[in-house]
């Protein structure tokens, strides 16, 4: 069908006509009145922002010279930036930056050119001070404004959109230095010689600390549509700085690193980031993170950000890639009312050979060349609210589905069910050679050993030992708010399968990678049942530390008490679970006579009634052999005398019991929960905080190192 056709009467059409011209003209004539005056109006602007610049920030800013160069592009010659009793900032002898006509109008500076010629931004940072203070001046002062709350959505967008606005079409940098000076004896610089940005491509030169290296960050930049794609590289080397090297005592270096942004937009309330970051052959050595260094050859994460109105987070669609195996993460961090803290971690099963072959070399070193077959599946949970950690929720589940162990690594996990050798190490160093077989006399079979000093070790170290898979989720969990809420680990959650594979397999280095191999090798060991439960607790009898170079139960049992281990009476077994955790401070727990300290009675009264509702002992209303417990007589000169001023502060003590059902799980040794930190005799107060035997003078000091060994 055809539409009729509308016809307009001549006048309005003129009509229409005048006002657009005059229209026109107006505009036309704004202008040119607006181009006759702009310099006079650019040096009011800039004397304003002078002002500002010295009234905020306490800056004090100079300019050679300044003016237009074509029609919104502003040229500045000879430019320097000052703090206030600060060393010099900035010096910037050629810039021209031009902004963009449109968004100007709507109150929005995006700059469309950058043109810079020579120029420097120097920190210095000298002790507690450095010529960056002023930016925390002002954030001090923006603080006592207001207490509105910022929503992070909207904190988000602001911050990526004034950053996004700064990044010019067109940028052309030449002899730009970035010097950081640290208290006059470390330097950094890094030269840009070129930086261009044509049409979207970036390409620049960076050379750091004159000849250490040529570094490349190159890419694709598109600040108008919110997306870039760029990559950090060195010519034939790695990137790395040895600046930072020597501030974390480590070393850090990688070939690439790469990051790009698809989308940034609010989606559903929230402000949405896409992007990705990855990384290739990163090296890291740090004495606290592994005794080896760790390498990660290929890496990448492709993330999803979200930031709500109180909450940051890393969306749980987001995936990491660790060669062929894949994780799915999800972390959030909640601000308010309450601090929450939330991780979640899903594998979906793979195939269990590429899961080992994505371990990062180093890190897990006694496992390196396993050959595995079947799949894994891993899940992780944990939640923690700052205002009930009580509550918080842990849970780490890794399922295997057909595994097998074909080969073993550098370590075989099963050396222990024949004679083997131990090496116990202290601080660090060997002290001697232990068989753990009938060929050692002190050796003693789990059927040798009393049932009670087994039934108390297990009572008060690992109540669930049997039953367990080498983890107990619910101390674990106890220590997590346990060391939460005291802000530092005051209590660990170890059993003793964790305690057993650290001592035998493991370096003695305390270390994050140590620590992760130690799991993995317990679940290795629990989950593919390769040692026996029993042969464990045989092995673990026999190296556990139970005083000054005193190894095992046979030593222990002669040491203290001149006996066999089954000999042992309630109150002995008892005592000996009881220096399990401080081993080297058992001599101080006894009177000048022998006899044992009165600040142990609680003790021994949980324990042997713990045993006791369990049928592992008669009930005993007398402290279940306490008074009955007395030191050999061959140690008893070595010991301090009864006025002795003793400190037990130096133990992390828990006023925490177990309740008088069923067996509770429990990896903290029970004398640390029964006192709550109490001082009590144990440790003269002027003693180091360790476990080393120490007394007030040479001649205590002397007789407390013979005391310690064997007699």
């Amino acid at each position: 069908m055809q539409l009729p056709k509308i016809k307009i009467p001549k006048k309005y059409i003129k009509i229409s006509a005048w006002v657009l011209g005059v229209f026109i003209i107006t505009l036309v004539s704004l202008g040119a009145i607006a181009y006759s005056k702009r310099e006079a109006l650019l040096k009011k602007m800039i004397a304003k922002a002078i002002a500002k610049a010295d009234k905020d920030y306490g800056l004090d800013v100079k300019i050679g010279s300044a003016g237009f160069s074509g029609l919104s592009a502003v040229n500045l010659k000879n430019v320097t930036i000052v703090p206030k009793d600060r060393d010099t900032l900035s010096n910037i002898k050629d810039l021209t930056v031009g902004v963009k006509i449109f968004p100007l109008l709507f109150g929005d500076v995006k700059l469309s050119e950058i043109n810079l010629n020579e120029g420097s931004v120097t920190v210095v940072l000298r002790d507690s001070l450095t010529n960056l203070d002023f930016i925390l001046k002002k954030k001090n002062k923006d603080s006592l404004k207001t207490n509105k709350k910022t929503d992070l959505s909207d904190l988000a967008h602001d911050l990526l959109n004034k950053v996004l606005y700064k990044v010019p079409d067109d940028m052309e940098i030449k002899n730009f230095m970035v010097r950081l000076n640290d208290n006059d004896t470390a330097s950094l610089k890094f030269l840009t010689t070129s930086a261009n940005i044509d049409d979207g491509e970036l390409k620049s030169t960076i050379v750091v600390n004159d000849t250490a290296a040529n570094w490349h960050v190159n890419g694709m930049v598109k600040a108008g549509k919110k997306r870039f794609d760029i990559m950090l590289f060195a010519d034939n080397k790695k990137v790395e700085l040895p600046y930072l090297n020597n501030k974390l005592h480590g070393k850090v270096s990688f070939d690439t690193a790469r990051t790009s942004m698809q989308s940034a937009a609010f989606s559903g309330g929230d402000f949405k980031i896409s992007g990705s970051w990855a990384i290739k052959n990163l090296l890291i050595s740090q004495a606290r993170i592994s005794a080896l260094p760790i390498v990660v050859a290929d890496a990448k994460v492709d993330a999803d950000m979200l930031f709500g109105e109180n909450y940051v987070c890393l969306d749980s669609s987001s995936t990491v890639f660790m060669k062929k195996t894949t994780i799915h993460p999800y972390v959030k961090y909640t601000l308010s009312p309450n601090k929450i803290y939330e991780l979640k971690l899903n594998a979906e099963a793979q195939e269990a050979q590429d899961i080992f072959e994505a371990f990062p070399q180093g890190m897990f070193e006694s496992l390196e060349g396993i050959k595995v077959q079947g799949k894994l599946k891993y899940n992780l949970n944990f939640y923690l609210d700052s205002s009930l950690p009580d509550s918080v929720k842990f849970n780490s589940t890794l399922t295997p589905y057909d595994l097998k162990i074909l080969r073993w690594g550098k370590t075989n996990l099963q050396k222990i069910n024949a004679d083997f050798v131990y090496t116990p190490y202290e601080y660090g160093k060997p002290m001697r050679n232990i068989t753990i077989g009938p060929s050692n006399p002190n050796f003693t079979h789990l059927g040798d050993i009393s049932p009670n000093f087994k039934n108390a070790l297990l009572t008060s170290e690992d109540p669930s030992f049997f039953r367990h898979k080498g983890f107990v989720e619910e101390s674990i969990r106890k220590s997590i708010a346990v060391n939460f809420k005291e802000k530092r680990f005051k209590r660990g959650g170890s059993t003793i399968s964790m305690q057993l594979v650290k001592n035998v397999f493991l370096s003695r280095q305390k270390t994050l990678s140590r620590k992760a191999e130690e799991i993995l090798i317990v679940w290795l060991i629990e989950n593919n049942k390769l040692i026996s439960k029993q042969r464990m607790l045989e092995v673990y009898f026999n190296i556990i530390e139970m005083g000054e170079n005193v190894y095992g139960i046979g030593e222990a049992a002669h040491h203290y008490f001149g006996k066999t281990p089954a000999e042992l009476s309630i109150g002995e077994g008892i005592f000996l679970a009881n220096i399990v955790p401080k081993p080297k401070a058992a001599l101080y727990k006894f009177m000048s006579d022998g006899s044992l300290k009165a600040y142990l009675i609680p003790y021994f009264n949980f324990i042997g009634g713990t045993m006791a509702r369990r049928g592992l002992t008669p009930a005993d209303t007398t402290g279940y052999g306490f008074y009955n417990v007395r030191l050999r007589e061959g140690l008893r000169q070595y010991l301090l005398p009864d006025s002795t001023t003793i400190d037990t502060n130096f133990v992390d003590f828990e006023d925490e019991l177990m309740p008088s059902g069923g067996m509770q799980d429990k990896s903290k040794n029970l004398f640390d929960k029964l006192f709550g930190g109490q001082k009590r005799d144990s440790i003269p107060k002027n003693a180091p905080k360790n476990d080393s035997l120490k007394t007030k003078n040479k001649g205590d000091k002397k007789k407390a190192r013979e005391g310690s060994g064997q007699f």
